[in-house]
């Protein structure tokens, strides 16, 4: 199965995101080895996307696809496993009974 956002096909998870977000994700999320120089101006151009009205809804769009990833993978991201009650003993109200 194919998925496209606009004209543009996503192929992988990350081409999805950077798709349906517009930016590169590693504007956001910095890349391994990035230097102090490198990440202060990632940080000034994100500030920069930020500040431009065309993506003033950017952080709740990231919230929500978050969110529905979440809600689309939770079991295989959290592992749940539903817990079973164990019988519970009940204790006989002995009254009278030395100890």
């Amino acid at each position: 199965m194919r998925t496209y956002i606009g004209h543009q096909q996503a192929i992988s998870a990350e081409d999805f995101v950077e798709l349906a977000l517009g930016t590169p994700v590693e504007l956001w999320l910095g890349a391994e080895g990035e230097s102090e120089m490198e990440r202060a101006a990632r940080l000034d151009a994100a500030r920069d996307i930020l500040a431009d009205p065309e993506y003033s809804n950017l952080p709740d769009d990231v919230a929500r696809i978050a969110a529905e990833v979440i809600e689309a993978h939770a079991p295989e991201l959290f592992n749940v496993v539903p817990l079973t009650r164990s019988a519970r003993r009940r204790r006989s109200s002995g009254k009278g009974a030395a100890a």
